[in-house]
Order: C-alpha cells, then sequence, then structure tokens
C-alpha cells in the first residue's frame, strides 16, 4: 500500500528539556496534520465518535461474554437458529422459525416443506460451524468452501463452489453485476482492498465495504446473499465482536443499503451494522 509521510523539524543541539517540549509541541501538529489526512478520507468519515466509543462498549462486554464458554455455547446455539432462519427467508424460504428449530435442534423434518428447503437449512448450520471453527482469513479458497457447503446436493456439481460462468441479474437492483470474464479480476481487486484495509479502518468499515462489494460481484450462480452474510459475521467475530442478526422484516431496509452502498455511500451499511451490534448487546447484558 501507498503510506504519507510526516515529517517535522525539531532543531539542533537541544537540551533534554527544549527536546521534549519540541516533541510535545510537534506531536500536536502531526496529529492535526493526520487528522487532515483523515478528514479526506470518506472512509474515515463513516464513524462518529459516539459510534467508535459504542462499538468499543460493545467488544468489551462480548470480551467477558467470549470468557464465559458456557454462556458463550447458549448464545451460539440460539443464534444459530436465528440467523439460519432469517438469512434463509431473506432469500424466500417458506420454513417458519420454528420449523428451523425442529430441524436444527430435533433433527425432524416438518411436515409439506420440501426437501432442498429442508437441506438450505442443514447446509446452512454446517456453513456456520465452519465459519466458528476457522482460524485463518478471509480468501478465494474459504468463500468458494463456505458456498460448496452451502450449495451440496442443491446446486449442480459444476456451479458449487465454483465462480459462475453465466451473467446473473439481481433482484430489484439496477447494477448488473459483473460479466463472468471479469469476476476474477473484480474478485482480486476487492482482496487486494481487504489485506491492505483491514488494520487501517475500523472493523465496521472493513465488514460494510468488503460485504457490499462483494453483493455487487455476485461471483456465484445462487447463494451469493448468505455467503456474504456468513462472511460479514466471521470478520466482526474475528474482530471479537458479536455476530449480527438481519431479519427478514428488516431485508428491504438491508436492500436499500446495499442499493446505497452501489452509490459509493456506505453509511446505511455501517449504520444498520450498528444497529445490529446494539440488539445483541443488549440480549448479552
Amino acid at each position: 500500500g501507498k503510506y504519507k509521510k510526516i515529517r517535522v523539524y525539531l532543531g539542533k543541539n537541544l537540551s533534554k528539556k527544549k527536546l521534549k517540549d519540541e516533541i510535545n509541541k510537534k506531536g500536536k501538529i502531526i496529529e492535526e496534520k493526520i487528522n487532515l489526512l483523515k478528514k479526506q478520507d470518506p472512509l474515515f468519515n463513516l464513524l462518529n465518535e459516539k459510534e467508535i466509543k459504542e462499538i468499543e462498549k460493545i467488544k468489551k462486554r462480548f470480551g467477558k461474554f467470549l470468557r464465559n464458554s458456557v454462556a458463550l455455547k447458549k448464545f451460539l446455539e440460539w443464534f444459530e437458529v436465528s440467523f439460519t432462519y432469517n438469512t434463509t427467508a431473506i432469500e424466500g424460504s417458506t420454513l417458519s422459525l420454528e420449523e428451523v428449530s425442529l430441524i436444527l435442534i430435533d433433527k425432524l423434518s416438518p411436515e409439506g416443506k420440501s426437501l432442498k428447503e429442508i437441506k438450505e437449512i442443514e447446509n446452512h448450520k454446517k456453513a456456520f460451524e465452519y465459519i466458528l471453527s476457522y482460524n485463518g482469513d478471509i480468501n478465494k479458497k474459504v468463500i468458494c468452501k463456505l458456498h460448496r457447503i452451502l450449495t451440496k446436493d442443491i446446486l449442480p456439481e459444476k456451479y458449487s463452489g465454483k465462480f459462475r460462468d453465466v451473467q446473473v441479474f439481481i433482484r430489484g437492483v439496477e447494477v448488473i453485476p459483473p460479466k463472468p470474464k471479469d469476476i476474477e479480476n473484480e474478485f482480486k481487486e476487492l482482496m487486494k482492498w481487504y489485506r491492505k484495509n483491514k488494520l487501517k479502518y475500523n472493523p465496521i468499515v472493513v465488514g460494510a465495504y468488503f460485504h457490499a462489494a462483494f453483493e455487487s460481484i455476485h461471483p456465484f450462480i445462487d447463494f451469493n446473499g448468505r455467503v456474504g452474510r456468513l462472511i460479514l459475521n466471521f470478520f466482526l467475530f474475528k474482530n471479537k465482536l458479536p455476530m449480527i442478526n438481519i431479519k427478514n422484516e428488516e431485508k428491504l431496509k438491508y436492500y436499500k443499503a446495499l442499493k446505497e452502498a452501489n452509490k459509493e455511500n456506505l453509511r446505511y451499511l455501517v449504520k444498520l451494522i450498528i444497529d445490529k451490534l446494539k440488539e445483541i448487546a443488549r440480549m448479552l447484558e
């Protein structure tokens, strides 16, 4: 990545006291210059001071929770059912929360439901458990593996875990995803951005940017939304933050946030993620 150097002159042959005074004085000048540079970068301005403090509080509270293995296990069992229900309902699943619980907890198949819908739920559980157990970082191999777990026995083998070779269109979105021949390049650019900036910006901003960019690339023939929401939660969890659960009844707000992100306005998505983090944090009190 590119780095900007900020140099200040401290002076010549200074006494220890004078040197200390100069360092303090020039330190403030450097801080002002850094703040000015940050103001010129829109991604630094997506969170206000209050939100940054709130995120740190949530992180601290969740940190205590992470150290309590019994409480964490109970929370993840509950979250897995609710998240699986909502993320599949957003994509059109007709299964109710109770039916999802029946499949995941009681290992029973609800009557009158298609095998495909049941399989989607079972596969999502496996994909969710995979991100919990995976200790590495986001990369193409992991994303394709997630897609393969999610789509096993649902999509044809040639599309499961592999980038698409056909053009797709997203319902209700004017922006057309890249042509198949451009996917690999666009995905590489996204990964390059991620590696360069994952520590530069607040994790909420990095997560929102990656999610929006991934959804606009739409690398797979299907299941892009589910893969994207799993990656977002993996990234939050990796950064010691709670995972979020975008509810089915909030999908219009979520789609609007993605639509705004396509117009290079990430604020809606960042705000949605913060609101969802606060919601989970309240439950952990």
